[in-house]
């Protein structure tokens, strides 16, 4: 999943591991907590079927999102602290010139990375394959508005410009207590907002926060991947077979 956090509080998410509900993590209509209006539904992966990485390759547009739901111990935490299918989210964009779709996500113990496509489909960033899990792709309404010109570019360059940060041991532990404070409808004081350290969706709200788009979200904890899938201008393109 996002930012590092496996060598901080493991306790803390073992235990909270084990006072999760008894439901499977990966029966996607078992959380009752998802808005049932959501732009992308909580039941989209059993819905679409999943097609071949070559044809929907073919169709990502820059600036489209990749919505994660894996079964690995981070991911699992992420989706218990959001009572939600989702456990990671990276965004994509189109290099043309070297023929290339390149995946740019925050992911534990590494940070911020790109990769292409094809590897972000086949394995994880701990380089577990195949990937375990489903992975669907999403485009946000508002950037049918915008040009691969100026505000693109503002985008792209903060996604690119964040490429191989670390983070401190500080900054892990801050990550995990936002996860916690989630799970626990605690509101967010300010100071523990990310700033140069973030989970994978706070990485990808940041990169639309720089053409004008913001993801809707209650303040609790962290902005999560449930909350980018829950906002009314994102849908559904398809489910990529991994």
């Amino acid at each position: 999943m996002s930012a590092p956090f496996r060598t901080v509080g493991q306790s803390v998410v073992a235990r909270a591991l084990s006072r999760r509900s008894d439901r499977p993590l990966l029966s996607l209509s078992a959380w009752p907590c998802v808005d049932a209006a959501m732009a992308i539904d909580p039941d989209v992966l059993s819905q679409l079927p999943p097609r071949p990485y070559a044809e929907v390759r073919r169709q990502v547009r820059d600036g489209d999102i990749l919505l994660c739901s894996a079964d690995d111990s981070f991911s699992r935490l992420i989706r218990w602290s959001t009572r939600s299918p989702w456990s990671h989210v990276a965004i994509a964009f189109q290099l043309e010139e070297i023929g290339r779709v390149i995946v740019l996500e925050c992911v534990e113990k590494l940070g911020v990375r790109a990769v292409p496509l094809s590897s972000f489909v086949a394995r994880t960033s701990n380089g577990t394959e195949p990937y375990p899990g489903r992975i669907l792709l999403a485009r946000h309404a508002g950037m049918a508005a915008k040009s691969r010109a100026k505000p693109l570019k503002k985008m792209a360059e903060f996604a690119f410009g964040r490429l191989g940060d670390r983070f401190s041991q500080a900054e892990v532990l801050k990550i995990a207590l936002r996860i916690v404070l989630s799970r626990f409808d605690v509101r967010l004081h300010p100071s523990l907002g990310p700033k140069n350290e973030f989970i994978c969706s706070e990485y990808v709200a940041r990169c639309f926060e720089t053409v004008g788009l913001e993801f809707p979200w209650d303040g609790l904890g962290f902005m999560a991947p449930a909350d980018i899938a829950g906002d009314p201008r994102l849908e559904a393109v398809a489910q990529i077979r991994t």
